[in-house]
């Protein structure tokens, strides 16, 4: 594998790893609520999307970015980068919120998740412009320069005068 196409799957890979990391994450308990008084009430479990409710939404959008890294090319990409920094970075101050909040361990690995997130955002920012792009296969062709002679594609002349015949009401492969 070729020097940037490693760095493509590299950072596609991360992100999308950050990505699932968050969202796992995002789902497990982050505190434990207990009531405190004389009435002993059953503790609380709270997960982060119960606590912050926006971290699915953010880490889906991570997941989509690491598709897109693939799709995009040239500038396109760094923006897309500069939007995963963007979106990993939320992740992050959500797990320092979280660690603060009672179990640590479960924010601080989405906190890894956005921090993987923002990574392949850096390097598709910097470096993405190098990186191969999917195939041009399907792209239309752009439009020639005003006086470029360009090959002309479609029925030949012989063809035409063949419908002309007809649209006249003439058998064109009839001899005469």
């Amino acid at each position: 594998m070729s020097g940037p196409r490693r760095e493509l799957t590299t950072a596609v890979v991360v992100c999308a790893l950050g990505a699932v990391l968050a969202l796992l994450t995002a789902g497990r308990t982050w505190r434990v609520v207990s009531a405190k008084g004389s009435i002993r009430l059953p503790a609380q479990e709270l997960t982060g999307t119960e606590l912050l409710p926006w971290l699915p939404a953010v880490a889906l959008a991570g997941l989509a970015g690491a598709g897109a890294l693939l799709a995009m090319r040239g500038k396109a990409r760094a923006v897309l980068g500069l939007l995963l920094v963007v979106a990993g970075l939320p992740l992050v101050g959500a797990a320092v919120y979280g660690a603060a909040t009672g179990r640590p361990v479960v924010p601080l690995l989405l906190g890894l998740g956005g921090a993987m997130i923002s990574y392949a955002g850096v390097r598709a920012l910097l470096r993405g412009a190098s990186w191969p792009a999917l195939s041009s296969r399907y792209e239309r062709p752009s439009a020639p320069e005003p006086g470029e002679y360009v090959e002309r594609s479609g029925p030949s002349r012989s063809d035409v005068a063949m419908w002309d015949a007809l649209d006249r009401g003439e058998d064109p492969t009839s001899r005469d």
